[in-house]
C-alpha cells in the first residue's frame, strides 16, 4: 500500500528546493507526497524546519495519531530527529515505516473570563500567561488540585509540559525534565515575591491560576506561541493533561541526555563514564 507523507516546511530561503528534493525521495520509494493542507489525511508527517515548524505540524494533525519526523532546517531544532545531511536516509525510512514513535504529553487550557466567556486551547510545549502592559505587572494566585499554593505579582507564568521544559520554561529558569517523566511545570516569570519558584506537579494534577481583579494589566495566554487566548484581569485559568499526545518519529535510540549535549553544545569535560556497579554490601 502506498504511504502518504505530508510535507510541512519552513518559509525561509531554500525551502521550495528542500521540499522538491523530499518529494522526489518519497516518490522514488513508492510513497505519495502531500502538501500540508492534506496533512490530516497523511500516514506520517515530514517536517522540514525547526521546532516552530514542528509545532505547526502538530497543530495541523491535532487529534489524529500520526507520527511527525522533523529534519532540522531551523536553529536549535530540539524536537527534530535528523539534520539536513541525512535527508535522503531519513525520508527513505519514513516512507518505509522504519521508525519508532515517541509519545509526547500535551496539555489542555481553559480560561473563564469575568464576563462568563469561556475559551479552550491546547499546547505541546506550554501555555504562557503573559501581561499585556509592558510597564505593569499582573497579580495572580496559583493553586494545585484546588488548593492554594502562592500568590505574587509577576510578568507572567509559564505552565509547561516536559517537552516544553527545554523551551520558554527553560529560559525562565525552570528545570529540564526528561520526556519520559510525566509532569506539569509552573515557572513564574520575573516574580516579585520571596516564594515564587518553579514547581513540578503530578501529571494527574490540575493547575489553577486566578488573575486578580486588582491586576494593573490584563494578560494573554499564548499556547506554544501560536494560539492566543484573551485573559483579562479577574479570569481563571486551568491547565490539565490532555488525553491526546503528539507522536514524534524516532530513527535512532539516542538517549535524551545525548540530545541535550548535542543540541545545546554542553561541555562534558571531566566525565569518565559510568562507574562499575557495586556489589551487595552487607551491613
Amino acid at each position: 500500500m502506498t504511504r502518504r507523507i505530508a510535507i510541512v516546511r519552513h518559509g525561509r530561503a531554500g525551502a521550495p528546493e528542500q521540499e522538491h528534493r523530499a518529494r522526489a525521495i518519497i516518490e522514488r520509494e513508492g510513497g505519495e507526497p502531500l502538501g500540508e493542507d492534506d496533512a490530516y489525511d497523511a500516514e506520517a508527517i515530514l517536517v522540514l524546519g525547526g521546532d516552530g515548524t514542528i509545532l505547526r505540524a502538530a497543530e495541523l494533525v491535532r487529534g489524529h495519531p500520526v507520527a511527525i519526523l522533523g529534519v532540522n532546517f531551523g536553529h536549535v531544532g530540539f524536537l527534530a530527529e535528523a539534520e539536513p545531511d541525512s535527508l535522503d536516509h531519513s525520508v527513505t525510512r519514513l516512507v518505509r515505516g522504519d521508525y519508532a514513535t515517541e509519545e509526547r504529553m500535551t496539555i489542555e487550557i481553559g480560561v473563564c473570563t469575568p464576563d462568563g466567556e469561556e475559551y479552550t486551547g491546547w499546547a505541546l510545549n506550554e501555555a504562557a500567561l503573559i501581561k499585556i502592559d509592558r510597564a505593569r505587572m499582573i497579580e495572580l494566585a496559583f493553586g494545585v488540585d484546588g488548593h492554594a499554593v502562592s500568590s505574587f505579582g509577576c510578568d507572567g507564568l509559564v505552565l509547561a509540559t516536559p517537552t516544553g521544559s527545554t523551551a520558554y520554561a527553560f529560559s525562565g529558569g525552570g528545570p529540564i525534565v526528561w520526556p519520559t517523566v510525566e509532569a506539569l511545570l509552573a515557572v513564574p516569570i520575573a516574580a516579585h515575591a520571596l516564594f515564587a519558584r518553579p514547581l513540578v506537579a503530578s501529571p494527574s494534577s490540575e493547575l489553577t491560576v486566578h488573575l486578580s481583579t486588582l491586576s494593573s494589566s490584563d494578560a494573554e495566554a499564548f499556547c506554544d506561541g501560536r494560539r492566543t487566548i484573551p485573559t483579562p484581569a479577574g479570569s481563571v485559568v486551568t491547565v490539565r493533561r490532555s488525553p491526546e499526545p503528539v507522536l514524534l518519529a524516532r530513527l535512532e535510540d539516542t538517549p535524551f541526555s545525548g540530545r541535550l549535549v548535542a543540541k545545546f553544545n554542553l561541555p562534558v569535560e571531566g566525565w569518565r563514564g559510568t562507574p562499575p556497579v557495586l556489589g551487595h554490601l552487607e551491613v
